[in-house]
């Protein structure tokens, strides 16, 4: 009785044995796939970031021409006010507008900001030019 038990477990254990070995010819292959797409992904992953950064500077340099364009066309406002209000923004809002310029043109009714500049590059070599204009008018006197 015992041979007989100890026979159907060697049966058994035989059986599961060659199962295994029979299921091995995918063996190796996660690790095949993953080093293939890992380089798209990671171009994927800083591609997006690229982006976000790209968008956020479009939005600081937006957000600096509309603090120009609020200083400038207050009533009476001198010359350069528009541009120290835009400057003191760009300052105030962090890296993800670099080399920024900004250029306000007054006329008799309306003020023009515009910045300009190039977003933060996360992606060594890529950056992108950024221009924003902003348009407001002036406040003065009018006859009724």
């Amino acid at each position: 009785m015992r041979r007989a038990v100890l026979s159907r477990w060697h049966r058994v254990a035989t059986a599961i044995r060659r199962r295994l070995a029979a299921g091995d010819s995918e063996r190796g292959a996660n690790p095949v796939e993953l080093a293939v797409m890992m380089p798209l992904i990671l171009v994927l992953l800083f591609a997006s970031i690229q982006i976000a950064a790209v968008f956020l500077a479009r939005s600081t340099a937006l957000h600096a021409a509309q603090s120009g364009i609020n200083a400038q066309r207050t009533y009476q406002a001198g010359d350069g006010v528009g541009v120290d209000g835009a400057t003191e923004f760009l300052k105030a809002a962090g890296g993800w507008l670099v080399g920024w310029d900004t250029a306000c043109l007054t006329t008799a009714t309306e003020v023009t900001c515009t910045v300009s500049g190039r977003s933060l590059s996360v992606v060594p070599g890529v950056d992108f030019a950024i221009q924003q204009t902003a348009h407001g008018t002036v406040e003065r006197v009018t006859p009724p």
